[in-house]
């Protein structure tokens, strides 16, 4: 592999942290990784970090001709809204070589009581004929679709503090994962959780929440992912990754 081969990570997620630092380990590559900013203090990667936006599709491919990019890789989170289709436009546009680090979604398993919504608002219209306390992990964006909630008591776990609209009967963790299965049995049990609300993140760093629920018979609200682009290459974890960026850049 030749001296200084440009690889552009759209990070923030635990996968691409490490994806980042395997790869920045390697002095022939420039790594830089990419971050939205919507996180006050996020945990850096290794190698280089931009923060914000790029301006939509054609700010990316201006970013990645200008920068000299080799390949990039989308290691967003699954719902990171549209920035996955801005890569693929991008990555067409600039003639760059483009790979999606998705880490598989959930599965239900026996004993688990699922109820799969499109989005927050049908997540919220189910809610009230599941219970009234509700563990709300879908983050601090989006609180706005169950603020008219006002019977219903929420649990609301995030690193940053939501703003409002929010729910008026809400109690507020801010916490990072990730969290062990004995902690999640514990914040269950101690605030009489009725049912969870969370998003298909997949991976296993918040799966324990998942199980804490099923031990307790508790039922899940679970938001499914967004469409994605077609035609992309994926990897599974920061391994297949590697491997790769390694055949694309020879």
């Amino acid at each position: 592999m030749s001296a200084e081969r440009h690889v552009l990570i759209l990070g923030g997620t635990t996968e691409a942290r490490r994806l980042a630092a395997e790869l920045a380990a390697d002095p022939a590559l420039r790594v830089t990784s990419s971050l939205a900013g919507r996180v006050a203090e996020p945990r850096l990667p290794a190698g280089e970090v931009r923060i914000g936006g790029f301006g939509g599709p054609g700010g990316l491919a201006r970013w990645l001709r200008e920068q000299q990019v080799d390949a990039l890789i989308d290691a967003t989170h699954p719902f990171a809204g549209t920035i996955s289709f801005h890569a693929a436009e991008a990555a067409a546009d600039a003639h760059v070589p483009l790979l999606a680090l998705r880490r598989p979604g959930w599965v239900a398993g026996p004993g688990d009581r699922w109820t799969s919504v499109a989005s927050l608002d049908e997540a919220a219209r189910a809610l009230p004929a599941l219970g009234e306390r509700v563990f709300l992990t879908t983050g601090r964006m989006g609180l706005a679709a169950f603020a008219h909630l006002e019977d219903m008591w929420f649990l609301m776990r995030s690193v940053d503090a939501p703003e409002p609209p929010v729910p008026p009967r809400m109690e507020v963790l801010l916490e990072r994962g990730p969290f062990t299965l004995e902690g999640e049995r514990e914040l269950v049990r101690r605030h009489r959780v009725e049912v969870l609300v969370t998003k298909d993140s997949g991976g296993s760093a918040v799966a324990a929440k998942l199980v804490a629920a099923r031990e307790a018979g508790v039922p899940v609200v679970v938001v499914r992912r967004p469409p994605v682009p077609t035609g992309v290459p994926e990897a599974a974890g920061p391994e297949e990754a590697v491997g790769w960026v390694r055949s694309v850049l020879g």
